[in-house]
């Protein structure tokens, strides 16, 4: 210590050595005696609990107590007690108001969470939970570090409802990223957090920051050093050691990647569908059809980690939906989507030709064949009849058989056609022809699916895939729902020279580049936009390598590029109001109502791995390897890195080691952001979008090859003639 230097410059020459150090260590006994109370603290609740852990590892002395009263009794005049939640949410703790009083006889300094009671505050015995609700800072006592107005995530959240004046945190639902952009002034507030007297008060379990993986890191660091500066009485308090979490990023922005760093990216990617247990088994079927019958929101709990893994052939569920509860697991989603199954099989297959992991290989091919089982809704009845104008056409979802998505359809096709290459297979080629063509057909005249991105099973046999293809007025300038059918196109013309595809795919990308820049309408943002629309742009280099051509994919590619980061990252962006269908969320009470970005504005620092950075990955590889452009070349390879970087890594919850989520901050190096979207929000998970275009992928690069080459071998042109004498010629 320095006071202990000092003295002994004061003796230093005037006593002899034995008195001088008999000195020391009196007064260092003294003075320690004095300032000691700093570092302890009784702690009344589990050694188990987050805080404890935090403190004991922050070189706290403490001493567990067995109920508030004897953790005030054991306490030392002047020092520190904590006394946490340990029943929470279920049963509030139960402090008398003699403990308070005898607290403050003894001049102690009390963190108390979840009390039933606090002499002067009104608690009514009411408990609210939660649901978009975020906490928000109402004070500057966290200054520097935290404004007034910042968001943190406290997830799941159930609060005391009390009476407090000017509360440290409040719970309300408001609209923002970092900040409630609104303010709070028009929405049901709930005190979270206050100081009176000698005590610091939670209306919640705070200290549930590790487990129920509250959010973000650096925030909530800031908060408990001022609590825990506070506590003991040591001003400007910060902690020594890392803040603690049990999800965290492969790698920091900073680190340098190991070697074999993408092979274990690959095996993790592909190892997480399986630890998520999102193949269904039969012997837990039942669960299944509990939570995928409710259409509007078919949403259940965690599946535990003692289920059976089924092997594809009963289908894979859609991932994690992004709520967090307190105890850290996050619920399911049980719905059967269409499209993941492609997309999984394209990444099991390549993951398993990569890895030598025939198990792989085999569930991948049970996936598709679950696909065009007629009795699983993705392709039954008029889907198989040759004469219905839906024939060929894959329903969206389990339940919605009748509404076929264009970009569904393409990524799910196009994932059967990349599994099938890996598969070394032609047993689905009949069915891809017929999907690409009984898309192309319903789309109009100039390559356009719907206004509305998708069209129903009603809707086209009402009208007749004629009259649907003749359409010359449908120009639906959106490539988040339209651009990869075209893609499917020129892969098939490539395959066939079927010249109708390309003429189709050409008339819809000029008209689309033609309306670039001004008159995109874009849906979560306009970068997503841009990543959709470089793959048919890379493709049609392919077939028809010309200068405008190349031009186009330039123009597209340079101006998604110029939202990279150093790191890696794409930065999202949202284009102009007027053309966005999920723009920033325009009011507090709108939060969290509709699908929405993750950001607020543009320039907040998040990447999203469910709409634009996974589907450029993938895209941007193709164009790197259509033109040879190494600026193409060291955009995939920068992207490769942060995306091996940001993927998930946690021994506490094996389902989600090895994930992405949909969003990431590259400024914290943190997984946070608006969470407005109601369906598919920051923390949420996706085997088929995310997962599966991630890791083929970069198998891909591994491999050094594209998708487009690696799936020349395809000889699907043997069905053709056939497949267009009857779904076109009559």
């Amino acid at each position: 210590m320095d006071i202990l230097r000092k003295i002994d410059r004061i003796l230093k020459n005037h006593l002899s050595v034995f008195v001088k150090d008999l000195t020391i260590v009196f007064l260092s006994l003294f003075l320690l005696s004095g300032c000691s109370n700093s570092n302890k603290i009784v702690f009344c609740g589990s050694a188990e609990n987050d805080l404890f852990r935090l403190l004991e590892g922050e070189g706290f002395a403490l001493q567990l107590a067995g109920s508030p009263k004897e953790a005030v009794s054991l306490a030392k005049k002047g020092s520190a007690v904590v006394i946490v939640s340990d029943a929470y949410p279920g049963t509030t703790v139960d402090i008398k108001d003699d403990v308070y009083v005898q607290a403050k006889e003894k001049d102690l300094r009390l963190y108390v969470e979840y009390p039933s009671s606090f002499p002067g505050i009104h608690v009514s015995g009411e408990i609210f939970h939660a649901t978009l609700e975020r906490g928000v800072v109402s004070s500057k006592a966290f200054l520097p570090k935290l404004k007034p107005m910042s968001i943190v995530g406290i997830n799941d959240c159930y609060a005391l409802v009390a009476d407090v004046e000017d509360p440290l945190l409040v719970l309300a639902k408001v609209a923002g990223f970092d900040n409630a952009e609104y303010g709070i002034g028009d929405v049901k507030k709930h005190p979270l957090l206050f100081q009176k007297d000698n005590c610091m008060v939670a209306l919640t379990k705070l200290s549930n920051f590790r487990t129920g993986r509250y959010g973000p890191n650096g925030s909530w660091e800031a908060i408990w050093s001022h609590i825990i500066s506070w506590l003991a009485n040591k001003p400007g308090f910060q902690l020594e050691k890392a803040w603690p979490a049990d999800v965290v990023p492969m790698y920091e922005e900073v680190d340098g990647l190991p070697e074999g760093s993408k092979k274990q990216m690959i095996k993790k990617g592909v190892d997480w569908f399986y630890n998520g247990k999102f193949f269904i088994h039969p012997s837990w079927e039942d669960r299944w059809l509990k939570y995928q019958a409710d259409d509007a929101n078919p949403v259940g709990p965690p599946i535990p980690r003692s289920f059976k893994n089924g092997d594809g052939s009963m289908g894979i569920l859609e991932g994690h939906v992004s709520n967090i509860l307190n105890d850290g697991l996050q619920d399911y989603r049980y719905n059967l989507r269409c499209d993941v199954h492609g997309e999984t099989a394209y990444a099991l297959a390549a993951a398993g030709e990569y890895l030598g992991e025939p198990g792989h290989l085999k569930v991948a091919g049970n996936l598709i064949d679950f696909v065009f089982d007629d009795t699983t809704n993705f392709r039954k009845q008029a889907h198989w009849d040759k004469k219905s104008p839906v024939f060929g056409l894959l329903g969206w979802g389990y339940n919605s058989s009748d509404v076929f998505y264009g970009d569904d359809n393409a990524r799910c096709v196009l994932g059967m056609i990349g599994a099938s290459s890996f598969l070394k297979t032609d047993k689905w080629d009949r069915q891809i022809v017929e999907n690409i063509l009984a898309n192309f057909r319903v789309s109009s005249a100039n390559g356009f699916y719907s206004e509305k991105g998708r069209l129903k099973q009603a809707e086209i046999e009402r009208l007749g895939w004629k009259y649907l293809s003749k359409r010359a007025d449908l120009k639906h300038v959106q490539p988040h729902y339209e651009s990869w059918l075209w893609a499917c196109y020129l892969w098939l013309y490539d395959k066939t020279g079927y010249k109708p595809l390309l003429d189709k795919a050409k008339a819809a990308i000029r008209l689309t580049m033609e309306a670039y820049p001004d008159n995109w309408e874009w849906t979560n943002g306009i970068q997503q936009e841009r990543a959709r629309m470089v793959l048919p742009l890379a493709w049609l280099v392919r077939v028809e390598d010309t200068e405008e051509h190349r031009k186009w994919l330039d123009i597209i590619v340079a101006r998604l590029l110029e939202n990279q980061q150093e790191c890696g990252a794409i930065q999202e962006e949202l284009g102009a109001a007027e053309l966005g269908k999920y723009g920033k969320t325009s009011s507090n009470s709108d939060y969290g109502k509709s699908e929405a970005p993750l950001i607020f504005v543009n320039g907040d620092p998040v990447a999203d791995m469910l709409y634009t950075t996974n589907f450029a990955f993938f895209a941007l590889n193709e164009a790197a390897k259509a033109t040879g452009n190494p600026k193409y070349e060291e955009a995939v390879s920068k992207m490769s890195d942060f995306l091996s970087r940001i993927q998930v890594k946690s021994t506490v919850h094996p389902d989600l080691d090895g994930a992405w989520f949909r969003a990431f901050d590259y400024g914290r190096w943190d997984y946070w952001a608006s969470n407005a979207d109601h369906g598919w929000g920051a923390w949420s998970t996706l085997t088929g979008w995310t997962q599966s275009w991630i890791v083929a992928t970069q198998v891909l690069i591994e491999e050094n090859t594209s998708f487009w080459k690696s799936t020349t071998g395809l000889k699907v042109d043997k069905y053709m003639d056939e497949t267009v004498g009857f779904m076109l010629n009559r």
